[in-house]
């Protein structure tokens, strides 16, 4: 008997990107006010990465792959998105996971060696459609790469920066969902120089985000 077929949405809100905040300069300075304390420096300088490949070197599951098997692929699709970047993803659920609406379960993906597990709820069977199976997964734990926050920002500030500096974020390291990391990034526009007064950095199920 063939298998559902997997139809996806992930639960919870997704912040959009948002594009920092500049700081404006007043219309006058004060007479004899006292300068600004300069800001901190960060040692990580992010150069502008290669655009992400698309997802073609693995294939969809076959027409007689399992429910739990189509649910995975989805959920590596899912795990990429969060990281924004190239790396090894595998993804686990229980093999004998049933399609009926209400189930609920759990299910694994790692990447890069660094598991996240999602909380998984079967939904109803679109009235469009007798083979299709709704479902929402809500990951535990975000991700947060370093070439993923490097295509925000330089996705966020097209053309107008001319590097960005970090707090040494790692290639991947596992992060709050949807709160404030303790990795900062300053933003260097052109002709400018670093501002000192770096931003967070966050990770959300549909990739990293600044603000």
């Amino acid at each position: 008997m063939k298998s559902k077929i997997v139809s996806v949405f992930i639960a919870g809100a997704v912040c959009l990107a948002a594009a920092g905040c500049g700081g404006g300069k007043s219309g006058a300075d004060r007479a004899g006010a006292e300068p600004k304390p300069a800001g901190t420096v960060l040692p990580q300088r992010l150069d502008e990465p290669p655009a992400l490949p698309d997802e073609k070197t693995e294939p969809s599951p076959a027409a007689d792959a399992s429910f739990s098997e189509n649910l995975e692929y989805e959920l590596r699709r899912k795990t990429r998105d969060m990281a924004r970047a190239e790396g090894s993803i595998t993804a686990e659920c229980p093999e004998d996971l049933a399609s009926k609406s209400g189930t609920t379960t759990t299910c694994k993906t790692t990447f890069e060696g660094l598991q996240v597990e999602w909380d998984v709820r079967i939904g109803d069977k679109p009235a469009w459609s007798r083979s299709m199976v709704t479902f929402t997964a809500a990951p535990r734990q975000g991700i947060l790469t370093r070439d993923g926050v490097a295509r925000l920002l330089y996705g966020n500030f097209r053309g107008s920066i001319d590097y960005a500096l970090c707090n040494d974020i790692p290639k991947a390291v596992l992060a709050p969902l949807n709160s404030q990391s303790k990795y900062r990034c300053d933003v260097v526009r052109k002709g400018e120089k670093p501002s000192g007064f770096p931003q967070p950095v966050r990770a959300t199920d549909s990739g990293p985000r600044y603000y």
